[in-house]
């Protein structure tokens, strides 16, 4: 029986609060002592579960990094809840997700496991230790990269820089205090981003890559009769054409899909999940908005009930959202952009030259031509069910801690 700690901004929330629950589910299925440390949000309340986060400590962590760029360089008294709950836990492993997100001093947590025995995995959900400033710096371009990029194009991007970035400080203490670590594994979800990292200063590092998982027993072409009367009344006889965000941000496309509700014929409706209620507000005629939800059945029946799904993401690392729309029979349609296309294969969706709305509405028209020699519903589900089910997915992680700790792996 082993000691697994995994520390993430969230859990049971969001795709990484997820995988975390999941994860430290299936360990304790195993017989594994396992313990979650989380920062931010509420959570399903568990013996296992510790929140260490504090919300003034967090409005202040905000406030700084807008104006002085310190991300990750405050919330003292959380970090040191947390290292005290580390040794009292006393972990044989730690898996990391995401440290950034203004709950935690990560130099501080840093130093600490640098000073121990303690075998770390880190899984990397984008490339913020990488990166000087923004946690998705590629799709505004990296100013100046050695062995990671040094100074962002525009720092304004999350983390949110407004006055002073300070990058060159910053990517000087990420770089010095993770390259000083002995027993450190990276995992990454997609073969882009594993790239990205081994032209870093972690090339010498262990990196592996894992693929992120979706539950294919609620993401299922059987969700389909799920959906809920109002919106079914809304899309009528209409063609859906789907996009699913946790948070339309700039990065993630919400005005191309825009742009393409105005260029496809009205036998189609463009459909985003996770608005906020203003930009629901400014939407053209032909898009229906639907709020952000946490609710996965009704997530299931929006993807099964879509002729497309459409991923116009500017930079993303393996989107989850890929996955859950093929498990539910839905062929995908993403820009060549990050690790996004890798989920995509050639009966199973496209993967279209960048920024351009014309090339998603000329592979509209291919899956129209084409799906009477293609059965996209089955083409996707299968490759859905055979590569990205999260069983796989939590196995693969498993034998990772299971080889670090037996065949001493780093």
């Amino acid at each position: 029986m082993s000691k697994i700690m995994f520390i993430n901004s969230v859990v049971d929330f969001g795709s990484t609060g997820r995988i975390v629950r999941t994860l430290a589910e299936t360990a304790k299925g195993q017989g594994d002592e396992v313990c979650i440390v989380y920062g931010r949000k509420d959570s399903i309340k568990m013996d296992d579960t510790f929140y260490m986060g504090n919300t003034i400590s967090t409005l202040n962590h905000v406030f700084m990094t807008r104006l002085f760029g310190n991300h990750g360089l405050h919330s003292n008294n959380a970090t040191k809840k947390l290292i005290d709950k580390i040794k009292s836990f006393n972990p044989d492993i730690i898996h990391l997700h995401n440290l950034h997100g203004y709950y935690l001093n990560v130099p501080m947590l840093l130093k600490y496991l640098n000073g121990t025995d303690i075998k770390i995995v880190w899984t990397l959900h984008d490339a913020w230790i990488i990166s000087s400033s923004s946690a998705s710096f590629l799709y505004n371009g990296c100013k100046e990269w050695d062995e990671g990029c040094v100074k962002c194009n525009n720092t304004k991007d999350y983390p949110e820089v407004i006055l002073f970035p300070n990058e060159k400080r910053n990517f000087k203490w990420k770089k010095d205090l993770i390259s000083k670590n002995r027993n450190l594994t990276i995992v990454t979800p997609s073969e882009w981003l594993n790239k990205l990292v081994s032209d870093s200063f972690l090339k010498n590092k262990s990196i592996i890559t894992i693929n992120n998982g979706i539950d294919t027993e609620v993401f299922t072409p059987n969700a389909f009769n799920k959906l809920n009367t109002e919106l079914s009344q809304k899309i009528g006889n209409r063609k859906v054409l789907l996009g699913v965000a946790s948070d339309w941000e700039f990065r993630k496309g919400l005005s191309f899909l825009e742009e393409l509700s105005q260029k496809v014929s009205d036998k189609y409706v463009v459909v985003v999940v996770g608005v906020s209620q203003q930009q629901k507000n400014h939407l053209p005629d032909n898009m229906i908005g639907v709020l952000r939800t946490n609710n996965t059945e009704e997530l299931a029946a929006l993807y099964a009930n879509a002729f497309a799904y459409i991923n116009p993401t500017l930079d993303d690392n393996f989107p989850t959202t890929n996955l859950e729309a093929l498990s539910c029979g839905t062929p995908v349609i993403t820009f060549d952009t990050g690790g996004s296309g890798e989920s995509v294969s050639p009966t199973t969706g496209i993967v279209v030259q960048e920024r351009c709305t014309e090339a998603i509405q000329q592979a509209i028209l291919f899956l129209e031509t084409n799906k009477e020699v293609i059965n996209y519903k089955e083409e996707c589900r299968n490759r859905a069910i055979n590569k990205y089910d999260h069983k796989r997915f939590v196995k693969e992680q498993i034998k990772l801690y299971n080889d670090i700790l037996k065949k001493g792996l780093v």
